[in-house]
């Protein structure tokens, strides 16, 4: 019987990874270098990532940047990208089902929780949350299942009784090592992920209902 749900945050609830992929990729145009999306799509669903973007900036055009004058006009433009993104479809209307169904609502996130619990607060969705798990809670992050074993202990509930929420592949990894199900919704940043270790795969949560996704899980 399912008793959790338990969602990522970047690229689940919120379209956070393009906007930052974006600020990223603006940046390297203004020194006339290229950050490509298949480049950036290795940092996708994992902490630390794998390079450092002013590393490889500066490596790019042969000398050391301003970093502490450069990163805050970046970080502005990122957080103004992310502000006109609305919630993915489906999102809300997931929480507000689990809540009506009584299921314990979890979040396990590779980016540190400061960063998603702000962005909760202000789309005004903390308080769906018993939980929330982020990189500061672990000392590894997906595809290692150490955040999702973090949740389910928060959440107290057995793996197979609950059921993830990611857009990566790394995620989707995570949740399947925890021993939980999981439900693949990609984007466009993560579309040509293979997902064939998902339980199922979904184009947005708008395809099924909450009540359709469980019956479909546990047939």
């Amino acid at each position: 019987m399912i008793k959790a749900l338990i969602f990522d945050f970047d690229g689940l609830i919120l379209e956070t990874e393009w906007p930052i992929y974006q600020s990223w990729k603006e940046l390297f145009e203004t020194y006339e270098r290229q950050m490509t999306f298949e480049k950036w799509q290795t940092t996708i669903g994992t902490m630390p990532p794998p390079f450092e973007p002013f590393e490889l900036l500066e490596e790019m055009v042969g000398h050391p940047l301003d970093r502490d004058e450069i990163e805050p006009k970046r970080l502005a433009r990122e957080l103004e990208i992310i502000a006109t993104q609305d919630l993915m479809p489906g999102v809300q209307t997931y929480l507000s089902d689990a809540k009506r169904m009584g299921l314990k609502i979890g979040l396990a996130s590779s980016s540190d929780c400061e960063w998603v619990t702000g962005h909760l607060e202000e789309r005004g969705l903390i308080s769906y949350f018993a939980c929330i798990r982020g990189w500061d809670d672990v000392t590894i992050t997906k595809p290692d299942p150490a955040l999702y074993v973090s949740a389910l202990e928060c959440l107290n509930v057995n793996a197979n009784q609950a059921i993830a929420l990611e857009d990566s592949a790394r995620g989707v990894t995570a949740a399947k090592r925890a021993g939980m199900y999981c439900v693949a919704v990609p984007t466009d940043m993560t579309r040509s992920m293979s997902f064939d270790h998902a339980d199922l795969v979904l184009n947005s949560l708008t395809e099924l209902t909450l009540e359709e996704l469980i019956f479909k899980i546990q047939t």
